[in-house]
């Protein structure tokens, strides 16, 4: 495999990948609307050497183009966020899913030997726990009423606390929010194309990816993002619930030496991997952390003591597929890659939306 096709090429996350492959002697190709809430109104700077073709993944006749002399896709298309999915849901089902299918059928007439596609840790809703007993959970689910009283955590049926363990590919997914629903079904749609037409293919469930050159002014992008807006435009980062809800983040370029460990490794065919760090933070320890960086450690994070429909309490990931199948690990942690974060924002536009976007929560009855 040598020509590869990067959907969403132009994306924060499709930018890195495109590199990655570059630097390894890949010939690619770009496919991406470069819409603005992402992109921003001015030109995009993409990595010197990749060919782009700006289309709509919708578009048959523009994904039919781009798939000419193409060996391998890397899927990354897609409308991205929770709290956006749930209002916006034709817009998220139709990029998501129909631009998905799109590429399927052009794909029969135009084959290739493998499919990478971008899947989301959102599928597990909630992550993996332990009950008191030992038992692990993986169907936790939170009481929407406990939640409308403060009380975050899920609990086991009688009433147990559980303790938040690392989730594998072997939880049950459990669709909590209209994004998680479309991104599963890129995922499950991929493989099952696969199964039927004798194309290998890999499903990567990306955890929270971090990194330089993330959308600054799109609220519904990245939480560290959304940190960092705030704060360079001298407001405190504001988090939902109590802070304590626990995530794992993922430097972006270890994501995008995933991507391409995916389409090197024969052995990888048919699997789903988890794509994190392996770790777990705190969110509000995440926007101390990076206060901390930006030299105002004084900004303490707003608790709102409220919780966004479609959210979950704790998930991160175990990585031990990935570094079986892959030889993947995670090498750049959040803690000592937060430099790379502030001199990013230091030098880019930010307009901070935040409050934009939790009003549009907020009126819509999705925050309580």
């Amino acid at each position: 495999m040598k020509h590869i096709l990067i959907t969403g090429g132009g994306g924060f996350i499709g930018r890195h990948v495109v590199a990655e492959l570059l630097d390894r002697n890949f010939e690619v190709r770009i496919l991406d609307a470069l819409i603005e809430q992402v992109h921003g109104a001015g030109d995009v700077e993409l990595p010197a050497g990749a060919d782009l073709l700006k289309g709509d993944i919708r578009d048959p006749e523009a994904v039919a183009k781009a798939l000419q002399g193409i060996d391998a896709v890397v899927h990354l298309a897609a409308e991205v966020g929770v709290g956006q999915s749930m209002y916006e849901i034709a817009r998220y089902v139709g990029a998501n899913d129909l631009g998905t299918a799109v590429l399927l059928e052009c794909l029969l007439k135009n084959p290739v030997e493998r499919i990478v596609v971008a899947s989301s840790m959102s599928v597990y809703g909630e992550g993996s726990y332990a009950a008191p007993d030992g038992r692990g959970v993986d169907d936790a689910r939170r009481d929407p009423e406990r939640l409308k009283a403060g009380q975050w955590d899920p609990l086991t049926p009688e009433g147990e606390a559980l303790s938040p363990i690392a989730t594998d590919e072997q939880k049950r997914v459990d669709l909590a929010s209209i994004y998680a629903l479309t991104k599963y079904a890129q995922e499950r749609a991929v493989m099952i194309f696969g199964e039927a037409y004798g194309v290998d293919t890999v499903a990567l469930r990306l955890f929270n990816v971090f990194g330089p050159g993330q959308a600054l002014s799109n609220p519904y992008t990245g939480v560290l993002a959304n940190f960092a807006s705030r704060l360079v435009n001298g407001k405190r980062p504001m988090v939902f619930e109590d802070g304590r809800q626990r995530r794992d983040f993922v430097h972006v370029r270890d994501v995008a030496g995933a991507f391409r460990l995916a389409l090197e490794q024969p052995q990888a065919k048919g699997h789903v991997i988890n794509i994190g760090s392996g770790r777990s933070y705190a969110i509000a320890e995440v926007a101390g952390l990076l206060a901390e960086a930006m030299g105002i450690p004084d900004r303490a994070p707003e608790i709102l003591g409220k919780a966004r429909t479609g959210d979950i309490r704790n998930c991160f990931a175990d990585i031990g597929r990935a570094r079986e199948l892959l030889g993947y690990q995670a090498s750049r942690p959040l803690e000592q890659s937060l430099h790379e974060i502030v001199a990013w924002v230091r030098g880019a536009v930010s307009v901070d939306r935040g409050a934009e976007m939790r009003q549009q929560l907020e009126a819509r009855g999705l925050v309580s």
